[in-house]
């Protein structure tokens, strides 16, 4: 993709959180996004009753670099074909609905957590990786499935990486981890209680945090030193289990694990090859 995008769903995600000043911005630049590509700041605060200030702000509500970036992402929106919002899933649907709802609902998730990761982010997540001593890895439900396959990635990538299962022997190992050590929180809410705590001792602890949650400001995201987002999208209210959004969390895992497979080639291959001859002997 040669454009940067993604505005439209970051406003659309932080909307209704937004103080008035800010949210009066965003509702202007949703009902009428062209208009805005080639408006000055004061431009688009005159037209939104509002003030430069209220822009510049809303900016940096969306943890964007400035009032241009914001405009480059809205830009690569109006380019994009317009797409499918998310379907939920009804009584009584065939099997043929569901695989292509589905396959829909995943495909729109991981598009839209494309424009939520800033590239920047990941390489620095990855360059922490690399030198920690221990990557410590959290989540709850779902999300710890998440956490299981960083942990076997890493572990086979030669990284000291672990993910545990029970919360108190989470919290109980991460007490006793080294400055040197990295911290990955994987909360699609960003406000899981246990999650929070696990963030709050890895601080208390000067651990480098990461955290992979859904767009937008949250308690884990804040205090995160490097938050990767995937897209805020809710599920559907029916569902019986995390699926679209596992997906994505699986997908930032992924794009951590492969650029750390890029970055460090000769070091992780020699690790995965080591790791699967020692499988190899067990069979």
């Amino acid at each position: 993709m040669s454009y940067i995008s993604g505005g439209l769903s970051m406003l659309k995600s932080v909307e209704q959180s937004l103080p008035a000043s800010e949210k009066k911005i965003a509702q202007y630049i949703l009902s009428s996004p062209e208009s805005v590509i080639t408006m000055t700041v004061k431009e688009l605060s005159e037209k939104s009753s509002t003030s430069s200030a209220a822009v510049i702000r809303l900016c940096k509500s969306l943890d964007l670099k400035g009032f241009q970036e914001l405009k480059m992402r809205i830009a690569g929106d109006v380019q994009k074909p317009s797409t499918l919002e998310y379907r939920d899933i009804d009584k009584g649907e065939s099997s043929h609905h569901i695989i292509e709802q589905m396959t829909h609902n995943g495909i729109q998730m991981l598009k839209e957590t494309d424009e939520m990761l800033r590239r920047e982010d990941v390489d620095q997540a990855v360059n922490e990786i690399h030198h920690a001593g221990a990557v410590h890895i959290f989540g709850v439900g779902a999300s710890g499935l998440v956490a299981y396959d960083a942990q076997q990635k890493f572990l086979r990538a030669g990284r000291y990486a672990f993910y545990l299962q029970d919360s108190h022997l989470s919290y109980t190992s991460l007490s006793n981890a080294s400055s040197t050590d990295v911290a990955i929180v994987v909360s699609f809410s960003g406000k899981t209680k246990e999650a929070v705590q696990f963030m709050k001792l890895a601080k208390k602890n000067k651990v480098k945090t990461i955290s992979i949650t859904k767009y937008g400001s949250s308690t884990i995201s804040q205090m995160a030193d490097i938050p990767l987002y995937t897209s805020a999208t809710e599920e559907a209210m029916i569902r019986s289990a995390a699926t679209s959004s596992r997906l994505a969390q699986l997908h930032v895992i992924d794009v951590l694990f492969m650029t750390y497979v890029s970055n460090y080639y000769d070091d992780v291959i020699e690790s995965l090859d080591r790791s699967r001859a020692a499988i190899d002997h067990t069979r």
